[in-house]
């Protein structure tokens, strides 16, 4: 159950088409259901106003398909499943029944129908370079689907300025940006000082030796000189879309 679920049953409820009962049994029903192998959150989307994201790596098939499953019949709101396994994705498009569709960019699938957007304004997704899409993909999916309108600027790192400043018009229109880079992560700074909106910059594993796995980035977003810029962990598009909807979406 989610909070807009709530409101339909309590509305329901004021035209007399359910019971005070019905009401109290929903909201009494246990806040997670056991699968043995997960635990799945019933009632994050009331507590967060956004259900449980299924994180794919690391499960088998099987547990993905069991877990899309138990959710489904729990709220027809659409299920996101992150970082998804092949095996899984071949595993899911067989299944009809639970309405599932795979974008191999982001390796982003969803049960259900992405919803129309509601935020108050636009996130701008911006990387350094073509390398980074993976990572940006993944943000820009997962944005959307959390009900964000995103406009996407891609391969306009700091090697040449003037790529990033021929869309500054598009960059100074975001309610939020988020900034993606490997190498020594400079994009974040930098749009840190053109934007008068948070910025939240996502280090990535791309780059050569010394960036270490994308460490370099990583401490250099965090030692920006700009204000008004967070950081959140190497490759970790989803949890930038997640902040990034958040502000978008307070009122």
């Amino acid at each position: 159950m989610d909070k807009n679920e709530l409101r339909v049953l309590l509305e329901a409820y004021k035209e007399g088409a359910v019971t005070e009962d019905e009401i109290i049994l929903k909201i009494k029903e246990a806040p997670f259901e056991d699968l043995g192998y997960a635990r799945i959150d019933t009632h994050r989307g009331l507590r967060q106003g956004v259900n449980e994201v299924i994180y794919g790596a690391g499960k088998t098939p099987e547990q993905v398909l069991g877990i899309a499953r138990a959710m489904r019949e729990k709220s027809d709101r659409p299920i996101l499943i992150t970082r998804m396994k092949p095996d899984a994705v071949e595993l899911m498009e067989g299944q009809p029944d639970i309405q599932f569709s795979y974008d191999p960019a982001s390796r982003i699938g969803i049960c259900g129908t992405i919803p129309e957007p509601d935020g108050l304004g636009k996130i701008v997704v911006v990387t350094g370079g073509t390398s980074d899409m993976p990572v940006a993909e993944e943000a820009a999916k997962t944005a959307e689907f959390l009900g964000n309108e995103v406009e996407r600027v891609y391969d306009a790192g700091v090697a040449g300025l003037h790529r990033l400043l021929s869309k500054l018009d598009v960059l100074m229109s975001a309610k939020v940006v988020i900034a993606i880079a490997g190498m020594e992560g400079a994009l974040a700074s930098v749009v840190g000082g053109l934007v008068d909106c948070p910025v939240i910059a996502v280090p990535t594993s791309i780059g050569y030796g010394a960036s270490f796995n994308g460490l370099s980035a990583l401490l250099s977003m965090l030692n920006s000189c700009a204000s008004g810029v967070s950081v959140v962990n190497i490759d970790n598009g989803f949890g930038a879309a997640y902040q990034a909807s958040m502000i978008n979406h307070v009122k």
